[in-house]
């Protein structure tokens, strides 16, 4: 129960206030300050809706649906709302004059009353809080603008009230005339019934749904300290104030402290850090955790899941084959079994995904406060029938076709075969739906990545080294590694380091190749001449995806670019491995390429360290880089946000591929090809564009896309991105490219009788591959070209990563007297007509002094 209720009339600018509130009551949030970011995300909220707001009952809901406790209405507003709104989530908004107006079933209707009054008088109080009796009273005394006495919290508690004070009354400081300390206003209506005048506190879990950790005592002191800092801190019967950790590293968080029913003893909600609660490093006083909290534990330390988490998609098919079971299941006891298998895999998929049982109690909490319930239909593809009749491999296209659910992946036998459709009896429309990729959820992403990348700007390396246990499961003890690299951190196999240089060379050779140096000059006028030379971004910031890959392909193509630019600063970031360290291989490049730092960190993360900066890490001006949904959603937000001032390469998406092949291909060629990206994920995009094929001839090529699929280690990914990929049949070399170029793929590769003639007609294409000979895999690792490409149809817009990426291009212009002569009154005139006038000014003033010189000197 909450002893007071804090109510937010200032600026929302002290977080430590704010924070310390929200540890021991709900907090009184006016609607117009509902949004606001500087509200503690664990805050519980009442939000007061007054006569000035006005908002509809729509907009109540909508507030209630996003996670407000409760909302607080004027009796106009609730007349309307109680109707729809449930009595335990609605509080009344009364003037102290309209108390009698209240009818029965408004009563009925609410949990509770906020009652504004010009000044408190308990026993008029008294009476107000019996005729709502059962119901909870709270009081706001309008016209106060001194912070109310101890004495008066507890009379009010006494009558069965709760006092609401402004939070421009509270302060952390001392109490004086104009503040009242928050710990005192809490600690007001607390009582001891020891000799020592301490309190019992039980201690709980809040990451573990309140699980007892342990009973200790509080003292006022103490209960001071912790409201203020956070921090679990107690009284020891015989050391005096004790702060839990202190000495042993097993610090708390505190969440939020209650007062129990009685006024006698205490509740700390805590997160608990280090070994445990417990002095015999454990994590209760209690024994051992058990249930989902046990399994959270072990899933985290066996190295028997580390399989599992790092095969996402089998991951998924045991998700989906237990989910399957427990629909099947009839008795009591195989429900049961069915249901916690089901709950192991999925408890696997939020650790890996970094997500805790408090993570999913909190969604089950806001999900639970919603007012509005969506109608409960089941998606189309769950609610179809298994199995339909069997399709012809080859049909018109249709514009409501979507992509068929591949076939599940413990069928071993279930063919891996993509979609075909003859575009020569396409409509335009039907045309249209074969160019379309999956519709990418920008906005969620960004959304989602948003919370992590505020993190990391206001708190800087230590929201990222708590970032990087919590997703990489990695404990650091610093973020950045700076040169020079300990060779003991890049030892490699002699084969590797051999192509590793080779590559180095071939892609240095290539990217040296495109470097401007030279400057243009031109004079575009007699006495006027305009200049542009190239000047390396002085800053950049490379993202090498890792952690468990090994990826030191992504660090060459990015690094070398910027190494022949000539940046002067290049940082790595990369995700560590669980040990803390990063892949001799990634360290090796990074040499290579002379980078300045490599920051160990991944995901939205390390964008945003190199976004803004922390304490150790260089804040960069672009950042290139391949990555999850994750990175390429926190990439999106700091290029928009101008104070982050930094740019990206490109937007990116899932990884494609558009092969053209004709009677010269060889389909275990072509197959080789389709897989290589098909492989990369689920949602991979690939296409086959077949010009003039027999279909016995396409039938050979999805022949070998099966068996060469099932021989291939990723075979569970293909055997979903395939199925959603197509064959196009096209008549004609010119057909087939004029889909491509309307397609603009990542990788385009040319099967093709004289493919190299077929270049000059390639107008959108992030890559192509010309030649039975020129595998995908070339251009990815070795052949000198870079691998970083545009997606998702932006190689419309996009060039891929080139040296010309990391340098940019400055103008200059230099006029001469006899320059400005000519071109002054062509500068002048378009000035007026565009009505500025200074710009007019700023030439004819020169204009003048040259005329009255040469008038002079005649």
């Amino acid at each position: 129960m909450s002893v007071f209720l804090p109510l937010l009339d200032a600026g929302l600018g002290d977080d430590t206030l704010l924070n310390a509130l929200s540890r021991v009551a709900p907090l009184i949030v006016p609607y117009s300050l509902k949004d606001s970011s500087d509200i503690p995300e664990s805050a519980r909220r009442y939000i007061l809706i007054d006569r000035d707001s006005s908002p509809t009952v729509d907009q109540v809901v909508s507030a209630l649906d996003l996670g407000a406790d409760k909302v607080i209405l004027p009796l106009t507003l609730a007349k309307d709302a109680i109707s729809v709104v449930p009595a335990d989530r609605l509080l009344l908004l009364l003037d102290v004059a309209n108390v009698s107006a209240v009818s029965d079933q408004m009563r009925r209707g609410v949990s509770g009353v906020l009652i504004k009054t010009p000044t408190v008088d308990v026993d008029f109080i008294g009476s107000v809080s019996r005729f709502f009796a059962g119901s909870s009273v709270h009081v706001l005394p309008v016209q106060s603008t001194e912070p109310p006495s101890r004495s008066t919290i507890r009379a009010l508690a006494g009558a069965g009230t709760t006092l609401v004070i402004p939070a421009s009354l509270l302060t952390l400081s001392q109490t004086d005339s104009k503040h009242l300390n928050v710990a005192d206003a809490f600690l007001a209506n607390i009582s001891s019934d020891r000799p020592d005048g301490l309190f019992p506190t039980v201690v709980s879990s809040y990451l573990e749904g309140g699980r007892s950790l342990g009973l200790v005592y509080s003292s006022v002191e103490s209960v001071r300290e912790s409201i203020a800092t956070g921090k679990g801190v107690y009284q020891s019967r015989k050391h005096g104030v004790w702060r839990k950790g202190e000495t042993s590293g097993a610090t708390q968080d505190v969440v939020r402290i209650r007062v129990d029913c009685d006024s006698d003893a205490l509740e700390f909600s805590v997160i608990q850090h280090g070994a445990g609660f417990c002095h015999l490093d454990r994590p209760s006083c209690f024994g051992e955790v058990n249930g989902l909290s046990a399994l959270e534990r072990t899933l985290k330390s066996r190295s028997y899941t580390r399989r599992l988490f790092n095969d996402p998609e089998l991951l998924r098919s045991k998700i989906m084959e237990e989910a399957d079971e427990l629909c099947r299941a009839e008795t009591k006891d195989d429900v049961a079994f069915e249901a916690a298998d089901l709950l192991y895999f999925a408890l696997t998929r939020c650790v890996a995904a970094g997500v805790s049982i408090a993570d999913i109690e909190r969604s089950l909490d806001n999900k639970a406060k919603k007012v509005s319930r969506r109608p409960g239909h089941a998606k189309p593809q769950w609610t179809q029938a298994r199995a339909a009749p069997a399709e012809s491999s080859t049909a018109p296209a249709r514009a409501a076709d979507s992509p068929k659910p591949a076939p599940a992946v413990d069928d071993p036998d279930a063919p891996i075969r993509m979609r075909t459709y003859d575009l020569t009896t396409a409509s335009v429309a039907q045309r249209a739906e074969l160019l379309r990729r999956p519709v990418l959820k920008s906005d969620e992403m960004i959304a989602k990545v948003k919370p992590i990348v505020d993190d990391v700007r206001k708190r800087g390396d230590a929201a990222l080294l708590e970032l990087t246990a919590k997703f990489d499961r990695a404990q650091l003890s610093s973020t950045v590694v700076r040169p020079p690299f300990a060779p003991e951190t890049m030892q490699l196999a002699d084969d590797v380091r051999t192509a590793i240089d080779a590559a180095y060379a071939n892609i240095y050779k290539f990217h040296k190749a495109q470097a401007e140096h030279a400057s243009l000059t031109i004079e575009t006028m007699p006495g006027v001449v305009c200049s542009r030379f190239a000047r390396p971004i002085a800053r950049v910031g490379l993202y090498v995806p890792g952690g468990t890959a090994i990826l030191p392909s992504t660090a060459l193509m990015l690094g070398i670019p910027a190494q022949v630019a000539g940046c002067k600063e290049i940082v790595l970031a990369t995700p560590p491995r669980p040990d803390g360290s990063i892949s001799p291989e990634v360290m090796y490049v990074a040499r290579l390429v002379g980078a300045s730092a490599i920051l160990k960190a991944g995901g939205a993360q390390a964008v945003a360290a190199l976004a803004y900066g922390t304490e150790t890490v260089p804040k960069v001006d672009k950042i290139f880089g391949p990555g999850n949904q994750w990175v390429t959603a926190a990439k999106m937000l700091v290029q928009n946000d101008t104070d982050a001032l930094v740019a990206i390469d490109m937007p990116a998406g899932p990884s494609e591929v558009l092969v053209i092949a004709d009677h010269t291909c060889n389909p275990a060629f072509v197959a080789a090809d389709l897989l290589s990206q098909a492989e990369h994920g689920v949602d991979s995009q690939v296409v086959l564009v077949t010009v003039n094929l027999p279909d016995e001839r396409i039938a050979a090529i999805e022949a070998e896309v099966d068996a060469q699929a099932r021989a291939l280690p990723r075979v569970d990914i293909m055997r979903q991105s395939i199925p959603k990929s197509i064959i196009v049949k096209t008549r004609s070399v010119e057909e087939a490219l004029a889909f491509s170029n309307d397609y603009a793929p990542e990788h385009l590769i040319l099967h093709l009788e004289n493919a190299p003639q077929v270049v000059p007609a390639v107008e959108n294409a992030g890559s192509v591959f010309v030649g039975p000979y020129s595998p995908e895999s070339c251009g990815d690792y070795a052949s000198g070209t870079n691998h970083t490409l545009p997606t998702n149809g932006y190689a419309r817009q996009f060039s891929g990563v080139n040296t010309l990426s990391f340098q940019k291009h400055i103008t200059s212009q230099e006029v001469t007297a006899d320059g400005l002569k000519g071109l002054g009154p062509i500068v002048a005139t378009l000035a007026d007509c565009e009505g500025l006038g200074a710009h007019a000014n700023a030439v004819r003033i020169r204009l003048r002094e040259l005329s009255q010189s040469s008038s002079s000197t005649s």
